[in-house]
């Protein structure tokens, strides 16, 4: 949902079943002779990032928490060490800090008739809570495209009216497909650590929507 007036979650703990001694004994006597022999330890497996689990929604609707592999960090300039990826591919938003991934979370893009423009953005001011109004950009409110709608932690990426916003009525659709005007839903959690975490002039990189390219500053 776009405003063209106004302008951001474990270790498996794997039971051990109870031994009988002389089954103790072998396992420790095993264990200190391939220690001895100079036995390489067990390589851990690569760290994922957890889907963070959000409030339920008015519906009955929660995001469902799960692993979820993060992509590269976009190499783009970075004054205040933090950057965004949002890809369409996956449907997430990825958030680094100084080169640490902090944060993941499902997002929706803009529909195809209202996509949401490829490209690097810069974070550009926050409100708290605002109205977006189809009716700053042509179209009436009253008519089958037209909304004004109440929003909470809005991040604005683009003067064009984009935003990474709090979108409780789109979280099911949150990581599983596009349903807003171009702005980047998320949870009202998610809205939130956005808002309160990601600073105004860090970069968003948007990938592999079916819209055009963003030109920084519009």
């Amino acid at each position: 949902m776009t405003d063209r007036n106004l302008g951001p979650t474990g270790v498996n703990r794997r039971g051990f079943a109870r031994l009988g001694a002389g089954a103790a004994a072998a396992i420790v006597a095993a264990t200190a002779s391939a220690a001895v022999a100079g036995a390489a330890p067990t390589t851990p497996s690569r760290p994922t990032t957890p889907r963070p689990t959000g409030p339920s929604t008015p519906g009955g609707a929660t995001e469902t928490s799960e692993t979820v592999v993060s992509s590269p960090e976009p190499p783009v300039a970075t004054k205040t060490g933090w950057v965004a990826l949002a890809d369409d591919n996956t449907k997430q938003i990825t958030v680094w800090h100084n080169g640490e991934v902090v944060k993941t979370m499902p997002t929706s893009f803009g529909t195809n008739k209202h996509p949401t423009p490829n490209g690097t953005y810069y974070t550009m001011e926050k409100k708290r809570d605002m109205y977006m109004d189809s009716s700053t950009y042509g179209v009436p409110v009253d008519s089958p495209e037209g909304y004004r709608t109440y929003v909470e932690y809005a991040t604005r990426m683009s003067w064009s009216g984009i935003f990474v916003h709090a979108a409780p009525w789109s979280v099911n659709q949150q990581g599983v497909s596009n349903v807003s005007h171009g702005c980047l839903n998320v949870s009202t959690a998610n809205g939130k650590y956005f808002y309160d975490n990601f600073p105004i002039g860090s970069p968003i990189v948007v990938r592999n929507t079916v819209g055009g390219t963003y030109v920084q500053g519009s």
